[in-house]
């Protein structure tokens, strides 16, 4: 237990539990007995309070983000009521531009670390030391000179704002060192652990924020091997690299790559990378090809595929080599794929962005994260608002409301059109009927279809109240039967195939019409035969209820498998669901 007139603290407020912030960790270690505090955004704001105030901090450390940032505000108002001698120090993305403005806003605050803080804080808290922790003496510290990106009051009460600094030294394990501890593995182990090899970017997104940066800085390769496998050897089950291009240095990358697929086969561990697809060449797509399944998870930022769009956010995409190298990919089927598209870019109103979207959905990757426009503090997106007409929340998340080629209302429906989007696609819900009606009914025009149902969707109320899991294919149901006119039988066979195939088929409606009992004269007699060991090689019949928990049999009239091309053989098949893999699979049987 630290002494009460030592205690710093540095406190996280993570958007969800399960993730976990790099950031304070690196101050932990960075600062000798320190220590941190993870808490959420959804907290109630007066039990935060309590908890910080039971550690009773001298020093309280904030990492202020986008989306933690306006709770960390209503902190701030509350902090000098409850802890009136601690010292606060505010530093991140939110309070490293603009720096001025904020410490006039909140005059509790002592001091802004203004960029990345590795070489900073442990500075500024010797300078602290000397003063004994005293809050009423911090005005007095800046008579001792300025700190390089630590902005802090002056005894006249006026700011000395410094400037925003990187880590030159970033190899160097005495200036940035590894975050996370052994005794604390355990706990963590089943959330998501943030990890960078890298810092900078590349390239100058106007919308990134890792355009204020120029240049690109790597840790050495024996460095990330040693600190991989401190993640492997406590067995996580998701580490997420920040790096921002994560192939941005084939050297760096690729041994990364040939290191994951050396693996024994039992790790567990994902590996979520960020990287510009455009830019792999043959041998890292081999190299991606070798990964046992589920070992790596791609993310693959498009943003849009307007050139014109592009070109206005600095950005260039090879989208013939974007599509070429995601159907590849998926070709392997050992890999989640996870792309986005940004809402509101310049220049790109409803009808550029259905093709941006008719694009990207026709990948049929795991994942089309829909985005809105953010204009963040130091990004040059900000030189851009006056020529395209912006206008965008003045708090955070900053998104965007207006701009020249959208309308408000134009963007409040798309809030609707993410949210059904959300439920069903990204979901893996209801993907099967969905690409029926896209290709049988809308011509292929797949923007068309999620459109024609967010309208209806909102028609009926639903975009202001929330939704169980259950009800959502008896939605989907009532819009088709409403909108398209389609038969109960082949909505039926649809909407029960897609309900088996998603959600590991736990979500079973009882308002569709399922075969389980009808047909369980021919269905007993095949589990309990060797006839099974024709379509799972290893099964054991054990009992009915490990039977049920791992694998179903349903009967359809058609073949559903045919969905995605508009057309089903109307005949019966007989679809034989197994639920034990990497993700739900089917094939056709005889009984």
């Amino acid at each position: 237990m630290k002494k009460e007139n030592e205690r710093i603290l540095w406190l996280a407020v993570n958007a969800k539990y399960m993730h976990t912030s790099l950031a304070v960790r690196y101050l932990r270690e960075c600062v000798k007995g320190s220590e941190i505090m993870e808490l959420t955004i959804n907290h109630q704001l007066l039990d935060a309070l309590g908890e910080i105030y039971e550690q009773k901090p001298r020093v309280l450390g904030i990492a202020c983000y986008i989306w933690n940032i306006e709770m960390v505000k209503k902190l701030l108002r509350l902090l000098p009521k409850a802890l009136p001698d601690t010292i606060i120090i505010c530093g991140g993305p939110e309070v490293s531009y603009g720096t001025a403005e904020f410490m006039k806003s909140f005059p509790m605050v002592d001091f802004v670390i203004r960029g990345e803080g590795e070489e900073a804080v442990p500075a500024l808290i010797e300078r602290i030391r000397q003063f004994h922790f005293a809050k009423n003496a911090m005005k007095k510290l800046a008579g001792l000179g300025i700190v390089p990106g630590v902005a802090m009051r002056r005894g006249d009460g006026t700011i000395e704002e410094s400037t925003d600094v990187t880590v030159a030294d970033f190899q160097n394990p005495a200036v940035v060192p590894f975050g996370y501890r052994e005794e604390e593995m355990e706990g963590l182990k089943e959330r998501i652990l943030y990890y960078e090899t890298s810092r900078g970017c590349p390239f100058s997104c106007a919308y990134c924020l890792s355009c204020a940066t120029a240049g690109v800085r790597y840790l050495s390769l024996a460095r990330v091997f040693r600190e991989l496998d401190f993640f492997v050897r406590h067995n996580v089950r998701q580490v997420k690299f920040v790096d921002r291009t994560f192939n941005a240095k084939k050297s760096h990358f690729l041994p990364i790559l040939q290191y994951l697929v050396k693996l024994p086969q039992s790790v567990r561990t994902n590996f979520h990378f960020e990287v510009a697809i455009d830019y792999l060449d043959e041998e890292v797509l081999e190299t991606l090809k070798k990964l046992p399944r589920g070992r790596v998870q791609l993310e693959i930022g498009i943003q849009s595929t307007n050139p014109q769009t592009l070109a206005a956010v600095s950005r260039v995409n090879h989208w013939e080599k974007i599509a070429g190298h995601i159907r590849r990919i998926l070709s392997f089927h050992n890999m989640h794929l996870h792309v986005d598209l940004i809402i509101g870019l310049p220049g790109e109103g409803m009808a550029s962005f259905a093709k941006s979207f008719n694009d990207v959905y026709a990948l049929h990757t795991d994942m089309l994260q829909l985005g809105f426009l953010k204009f963040l503090k130091g990004a040059s997106m900000m030189q851009l608002v006056k020529p395209y007409q912006y206008e965008y929340m003045p708090m955070a998340p900053y998104e965007v409301m207006t701009s020249d080629a959208l309308t408000y209302g134009e963007i409040r429906w798309f809030h609707s059109f993410e949210a059904v989007f959300e439920y069903y696609y990204n979901a893996g819900r209801c993907r099967h009927t969905a690409d029926f009606l896209i290709a049988a009914e809308e011509n292929g025009n797949a923007f068309a279809f999620w459109q024609r149902f967010t309208n209806w969707w909102e028609c009926k109320g639903f975009h202001r109240i929330g939704h169980a899991t259950k009800n959502l294919y008896g939605y989907l149901r009532d819009f088709c039967r409403e909108t398209y006119g389609l038969s109960e039988k082949l909505l039926d066979n649809l909407l029960r195939f897609d309900a088996l195939m998603a959600d590991g088929g736990r979500i079973r409606p009882t308002y569709l019409h399922w075969d389980m009992e009808k047909h369980q004269d021919r269905t007993a007699p095949f589990w309990r035969s060797d006839r099974p060991l024709c379509y799972i090689p290893d099964f054991v019949f054990r009992n009915w209820r490990d039977v049920r928990g791992k694998y179903h049999i349903e009967f359809f009239a058609y073949d559903v498998r045919q969905a995605g091309k508009g057309k089903m053989a109307e005949r019966e098949t007989i679809l034989l669901f197994d639920f034990t893999g990497f993700a739900v699979t089917c094939q056709e049987i005889v009984l």
